[in-house]
């Protein structure tokens, strides 16, 4: 039988595949699929961000959506989803209106399902909102 997906096709702007090491931030519109290693930022807020089973990310990650079948480390916010398959791993604290994680996968973290619009109007926390890395670690584990 045909081994097609049922998952949305994206059309992907930009690819980095297997092989490829990356340091510093990577800022994107669009569709970005990773298959390799990037250690630090990456920041599409608008955009749709896969990361593909070989990769291995080291980051703190602002999207639109997030599609994850490899390895994260770090903090990830999407505006619209979070969709996790397997072999897919996450550690760290995730936050998204809606979040999928299927069966298989592995997450350590916390999972917080909010808009995105909401985080300036927090209940007694009106400082913490300018910053965004003053909620993202609070909880790590050692």
């Amino acid at each position: 039988m045909g081994m097609r997906k049922k998952k949305k096709a994206h059309n992907i702007s930009t690819l980095l595949g297997e092989g490829v090491r990356i340091e510093g931030i990577i800022e994107f519109s669009g569709t970005i699929r990773l298959d390799g290693e990037v250690q630090g930022k990456i920041v599409g807020g608008e955009g749709t961000l896969i990361i593909g089973e070989k990769a291995v990310i080291e980051a703190d990650i602002v999207v639109d959506t997030a599609i994850i079948m490899g390895e994260i480390k770090g903090s990830l916010e999407a505006g619209k989803r979070i969709e996790v398959y397997p072999p897919g791993r996450v550690t760290g604290d995730i936050r998204a209106p809606a979040v999928i994680l299927e069966k298989g996968v592995v997450f350590n973290g916390s999972c917080e399902m909010v808009q995105r619009t909401m985080r300036s109007g927090k209940k007694g926390r009106a400082g913490e909102a300018d910053d965004p890395q003053a909620t993202a670690r609070s909880g790590d584990q050692a």
